[in-house]
């Protein structure tokens, strides 16, 4: 049997360590006034923001947002980003009725433009209901809404979006962003002016934009050869040129489709004069294919007045 005064010593040191324990959890409880207090007015958690700030209460027709001054969306003009404009196109040819709303990165919950923005239907819909469509869902939702989608079934179609996925792109992004020239006549004003009023601002999202530029160029290349750019891009668009010939759309087809707004994405934009290009390497070679400019006329006159 231990001795009585080891028993005392060891329930002594367990009340001490009771009373250290009661202390520490005092220490971390929340007082009673102000547990009454959050019990009077609970904590609320809010579901993730799903619409940019500027998306308007409601809207009859869907909203395509794209990047696009305020005064050409609310004309219906073309976008002046090759990703936007293809899938405004594309909605045009198929006939979905759509208004554009002027937007940017910032405002998408994807990060990304485009998206649409489908209409609200009925005094009882909510537009905290409203679930983005981005563009790779666009083909599906113009079907499912009555849209005329045609599109090639040919194998070469592939190969064909493919000199527009890299070739084409690569040289647009030279072009745009890397070009000195370009970038403070084009890119400058329709991507970095409008964000901010500050310099420093702007001189941080001009290098953003550089940089990322550069970093998509070399991801398949230890360095930048401009010329190579330029050379692989006006293959491009001799073999678009060539695929096109007489045809008034692309692979034969009796009226246009994805694979035409693919095109007009990029060849609208660099036969815009208005954009003020300086550096017009890319531009010319692009004129120099008289089907395909004609094709970018007719795209134009027909989906967007001639604007």
């Amino acid at each position: 049997m231990p001795p009585q005064e080891s028993t005392e010593k060891v329930a002594e040191e367990q009340s001490s360590f009771s009373r250290s324990t009661s202390k520490v959890r005092d220490f971390f409880s929340i007082p009673a006034p102000v547990k009454q207090l959050f019990d009077l007015v609970p904590v609320v958690t809010y579901p993730p923001n799903q619409l940019p700030l500027r998306a308007p209460k409601s809207a009859r027709i869907p909203s395509l947002y794209v990047f696009s001054k305020d005064q050409d969306a609310a004309a219906g003009r073309p976008s002046f980003n090759p990703s936007c404009l293809k899938w405004q196109t594309f909605l045009n040819i198929a006939g979905v009725d759509h208004r554009l709303i002027s937007s940017n990165n910032h405002s998408s919950p994807t990060g990304s433009l485009p998206f649409l923005l489908p209409a609200i239907y009925g005094p009882n819909s909510s537009q905290d209901s409203l679930v983005p469509i981005t563009s790779n869902k666009f083909v599906k939702y113009a079907i499912e809404h009555g849209g005329k989608v045609e599109e090639s079934s040919s194998m070469r179609y592939e190969a064909y979006q493919s000199l527009l996925d890299h070739r084409i792109r690569n040289a647009w992004l030279y072009t745009l962003y890397l070009e000195p020239l370009n970038f403070s006549a084009v890119a400058y004003p329709l991507y970095v002016l409008p964000t901010s009023s500050n310099p420093l601002v702007r001189a941080s999202i001009s290098h953003q934009l550089r940089s990322a530029a550069e970093a998509e160029l070399l991801k398949n290349t230890s360095i930048i050869d401009t010329d190579d750019l330029y050379s692989e891009a006006d293959k491009a668009f001799e073999a678009l040129s060539i695929l096109l010939g007489e045809d008034s759309w692309f692979f034969g087809s009796d009226k246009p489709a994805l694979f035409d707004a693919s095109v007009f994405a990029y060849t609208q934009l660099l036969l815009d004069d208005d954009l003020g290009w300086k550096e017009k390497k890319l531009c010319r070679a692009l004129r120099r294919r008289a089907n395909l400019v004609q094709h970018r006329e007719r795209l134009l006159v027909r989906y967007f007045g001639g604007s």
